[in-house]
């Protein structure tokens, strides 16, 4: 009896919940067609050569080195200098796994 008194109660909440949420408007914004707004054709060329980056990019010998040290040498450096400053200052996750 009591649980479902509560259940209804809370059903009628949810409801009125629901009938109270802010209607939007579509594409009524702050940012309407009255604002004239000319295209930028430095950013959208941008745009257009980031989406074919993946088609154009090509991997060799010039750019192996650069690539091999922003994807492996640069991430690990920087893992394992913070990770010796953490043991050094005793931060207490390393205290609690022993590592330390």
């Amino acid at each position: 009896m009591i649980g479902n008194l509560v259940a209804r109660s809370g059903l009628r909440a949810a409801t009125q919940t629901v009938a109270r949420t802010q209607r939007r408007k579509m594409g009524d914004g702050p940012f309407t067609d009255a604002m004239h707004v000319k295209k930028n054709k430095y950013v959208e060329e941008w745009n257009g050569r980031r989406e074919i980056t993946e088609k154009a990019f090509e991997v060799g010998p010039d750019n192996l080195p650069a690539i091999f040290l922003c994807v492996f040498v640069f991430p690990f450096t920087v893992y394992t200098f913070t990770r010796r400053e953490l043991i050094i200052k005793g931060d207490p996750r390393y205290k609690k796994s022993g590592l330390a």
